[in-house]
Parts: structure tokens; C-alpha cells; sequence
């Protein structure tokens, strides 16, 4: 098997980017209409978050390869050999889902916000030790939860945003 990689599903990183855009927007216009100092700091403390959450989004990707497993993030990064696992499990609530991967020193947990979730966990089932992998994780490897309430918030978060820019910005134009 040659390396996979997954990374955070594409549907939630551009409404998530749109909402940093939009921030650094709302920020802009309320330095240029001089609103209080106040808002901004606010405003740029709501930005700060955003900024790095976005920014984590962005770089987390999981490699799966023949002998381990690879977790990147932003600034770090981990991997563990299949042949030190002694647990996997998964843990579902309601449309989430954790799978915790563990060996003796060392752990990871990966959530179903990764695109095509289901294979990653298929292929995961493939190539692990069948004595470490739990019923419950070949279960929902199976039929694995798709989560979409992310989505519908970032998505969210953008039409307030828009809607708070317009109505800031409408005695402009």
C-alpha cells in the first residue's frame, strides 16, 4: 500500500476561510468609519481564534502508510508504528466520532472532520493488528458518521458576517 493522506474536509475550510476574510473585512471597515477602540479590540479578539483555527484546519493531514501512521499539524507533528499499538477505539457522539489510536507511550485521536473518514478508517482496519482494533471501531468502520453541523455554522457565521458588513458599509455607497 503506498501512503494515503486526508485532510480536513474541504466543505468546512472555505466557510471557515470566508469568515477569517470577512473578520479582517468587518475589522478594516471599523477602522476606516472610526468606531470605538472597543469594538475593535473585540472584533480583534474574535479575529485571533479564527485566524488560528483556520490556520490549523489548513495544515492538519493525516499520512497513512504501510508500517505507520502520520498526524501534521500546524508547528508539529506525530507519528505512530502500528506495531506499537495496543488499543484502537472509537467513540461516537451523536454525528461525532473520535478514533483513539494507543500504544504504551504515546496516542492520537482523530475525529471524522477529515474528508472520506470511512476509508480512512477502512484502511486503517487493513493494515493494524486485528487483537487492537475494538468491535465498536470495526462497527461504525462500516458505516461511519458523517458530520455536517461544522458546516452549517461556518456557513452561518458568513451570512452574519456579510449581514453586519452590509449593514455597516450600506451609507457608503
Amino acid at each position: 500500500m503506498e501512503s494515503i493522506s486526508f485532510r480536513i474536509r474541504k466543505t468546512f475550510l472555505i466557510p471557515l476561510g470566508l469568515v477569517v476574510l470577512l473578520s479582517f473585512v468587518l475589522l478594516g471597515s471599523a477602522w476606516y468609519l472610526r468606531l470605538p477602540t472597543a469594538k475593535m479590540v473585540i472584533l480583534a479578539a474574535f479575529l485571533l481564534p479564527a485566524c488560528i483555527i483556520f490556520a490549523e484546519s489548513l495544515r492538519r493531514t493525516i499520512i497513512l502508510g504501510q508500517e505507520s501512521i502520520q498526524v501534521k499539524k500546524l508547528l508539529r507533528c506525530k507519528t505512530l508504528n502500528f506495531a506499537e499499538l495496543t488499543s484502537v477505539d472509537i467513540i461516537q457522539v451523536r454525528k461525532r466520532a473520535f478514533l483513539s489510536l494507543s500504544s504504551e507511550n504515546d496516542f492520537l485521536i482523530i475525529s471524522n472532520s477529515y474528508e472520506n473518514f470511512g476509508t480512512l478508517l477502512q484502511q486503517l482496519l487493513k493494515v493494524l493488528p486485528e487483537t487492537v482494533i475494538s468491535a465498536e471501531t470495526r462497527r461504525l468502520a462500516e458505516n461511519p458518521p458523517q458530520k455536517g453541523s461544522d458546516i452549517f455554522s461556518a456557513w452561518l457565521a458568513v451570512a452574519v458576517l456579510a449581514l453586519i458588513i452590509y449593514v455597516q458599509l450600506r451609507d457608503l455607497f
